[in-house]
């Protein structure tokens, strides 16, 4: 799956539409990510679900069609472990995610400007894998367990920042978005008469670099 989302991602970028303006933006950032809780629930008791505070890096292709409109084809690997807690017990289980998504932008200044605030919005996909070594036991595993299997899922993406143009063709970015996707039920995986539902906020914020031509 994970090679699947690359091979796209690279499939994308080489069919970009070569005839729309020829303002061109390519970078790479990094920084955390914060996630949301969802809570499970079984007539046994209850246990918080989550994805652990982790790190993000990205890369983009940007595209500004216009004075004030552009796009944004975005990959995104985060390191976040998978969390289950209820009480004074928890567990972890190792895991990472990848993405892909295209936002559309709002640049709130001209493309000459050297401080340009933007917003974004878009949709894309996510996979979520978990990574760790399963056991024969695992607390709280008669509400849920956290499974060393992959769920791919849809992606919706809210954000914004600013970028500061520090020459004529480097920029230097900071921005937080905020990337839903329904809650992974494949990776943490209700047990029995267990129900979970609803959506789960990733929040990022990071700094990062471009160059554009």
């Amino acid at each position: 799956m994970r090679q699947l989302l690359l091979i796209t991602f690279f499939v994308l970028l080489a069919v970009a539409p070569v005839a729309m303006a020829q303002d061109w933006e390519v970078g790479v950032g990094g920084g955390g990510s914060f996630y949301t809780s969802q809570t499970v629930t079984n007539p046994l008791g209850s246990a918080e679900a989550k994805l652990a505070n982790g790190f993000i890096v990205s890369a983009w292709l940007d595209n500004r069609i216009s004075k004030v409109f552009g796009g944004e084809l975005r990959y995104d690997y985060e390191q976040s472990d998978l969390r289950l807690s209820s009480g004074s017990t928890s567990v972890g289980f190792g895991s990472h995610t990848n993405a892909i998504h295209y936002d559309f932008l709002l640049n709130m200044a001209s493309r000459e400007a050297k401080v340009t605030p933007f917003l974004a919005g878009g949709a894309g996909v996510k996979l979520y894998t978990g990574t760790g070594t399963e056991s024969a036991f695992q607390p709280l595993s008669n509400i849920a367990l956290l499974t060393k299997t992959s769920h791919l899922l849809p992606l919706v993406s809210v954000g914004g920042g600013i970028k500061f143009r520090v020459s004529n063709s480097v920029l230097v970015r900071l921005e937080v978005h905020d990337y839903l996707t329904p809650f992974p039920s494949d990776v943490i995986a209700p047990a029995f008469r267990s129900k979970v539902g609803g959506w789960i906020s990733d929040f990022v914020a990071m700094g990062g670099i471009s160059y554009t031509f």
